[in-house]
């Protein structure tokens, strides 16, 4: 058997400069960090050797890579050139569409445990490529590049997109209890909703190419990246929280749909009751709203929000990594 561990990520700022509509004609960038939430793939060899059996929400067993219903297993199969004897499942720690990268975790571990299947070593920079290969090459999803990066990665980074394509993944180096503080000062409840991020994100590449104040605010966007980066190092905890929000400001701009009312008022509440700023998660819609909330303002925070759930993380480190390889 063989099981890999792949983080989830959550971004702070620079969302959406990620995907090529933006980044082939400015330089894109975000900062994120991958937290202790994770997404489990394991696999084992299959007792039918002309067959193929997965385990995500449904169980497939088929004779033909080609019969297989999910996009991502089918794709990666056939790229590592398995066609029978193997058994594949995910378990996650967090439902999918909720805006931590969930799909690109998923994709990022089935490579990871293919490599090992085959013997195969892979980098980060492997791991993370590949993923971008099939979400966005072969199977043509309208996503951008951070949530591969951030997963095979690991760890709090400025992740930059160039407009050769190529990725740079430069970790931001801040004193020890600056990093504690952040990680205990941020907090995180769910709206309730899931969603599919493809129809934000296609309506959100449209209006990159063709509306010069969305392009404009997606710039500002990536400008925020570079000063959160400097309130981090600086350790001004309280220019996070204001940046945080001044982001989210910027990316309700870019496309219709990425809040509501719900989210709205959970914001506004959130601002009320000792948050200094905040975001939601992923593409829009739904998901996981988060807050740069002092400590001593989380149990006023958390009862102004009353019904939504809190999630408590951490943050870590480690990125994508093998952790059981055996033959039981």
């Amino acid at each position: 058997m063989i099981i890999t561990k792949t983080p989830f990520r959550i971004s702070f700022v620079g969302g959406g400069s990620d995907l090529e509509a933006f980044y082939s004609k400015s330089q894109g960038a975000v900062l994120s960090t991958s937290i202790n939430k994770y997404m489990y793939i394991s696999s084992h060899k299959f007792f039918e050797a002309d067959k193929i059996r997965t385990k995500y929400s449904i169980t497939e067993t088929v004779g033909n890579v080609d019969d297989l219903q999910h996009p991502i297993l089918k794709t990666a199969l056939k790229k590592f050139g398995i066609t029978g004897g193997l058994e594949i499942s995910s378990i996650a720690d967090v439902p999918s569409g909720t805006g931590m990268g969930s799909s690109s975790s998923f994709t990022v571990g089935v490579l990871h445990n293919l490599h090992a299947v085959t013997s195969k070593h892979a980098s980060k920079e492997t791991l993370a490529a590949g993923a971008c290969e099939i979400e966005i090459d072969i199977l043509k999803e309208p996503i951008g590049k951070q949530d591969q990066y951030a997963a095979a990665y690991g760890g709090l980074n400025v992740i930059e997109f160039n407009k050769n394509g190529s990725v740079n993944v430069t970790p931001v180096q801040i004193e020890k209890e600056v990093y504690q503080s952040l990680d205990e000062n941020l907090v995180m409840f769910y709206t309730g909703d899931q969603r599919k991020a493809s129809d934000i994100l296609s309506q959100q590449k449209k209006n990159t190419t063709s509306d010069e104040e969305k392009f404009k605010a997606l710039q500002q966007m990536v400008g925020l990246v570079y000063d959160l980066r400097d309130s981090l190092i600086g350790g001004n905890l309280n220019d996070f929280g204001k940046i945080l929000h001044e982001n989210w400001i910027l990316k309700q701009q870019l496309a219709k749909g990425i809040s509501n009312p719900l989210i709205s008022e959970m914001y506004d509440a959130g601002l009320k009751n000792g948050a200094l700023g905040g975001k939601l998660l992923g593409a829009g819609g739904g998901g996981f709203l988060l807050f740069y909330c002092p400590k001593k303002n989380q149990e006023r925070l958390t009862q102004a929000l009353g019904a939504a759930k809190r999630f408590d993380f951490k943050f870590e480190q480690e990125g994508s990594k093998l952790i059981y390889y055996g033959d039981e």
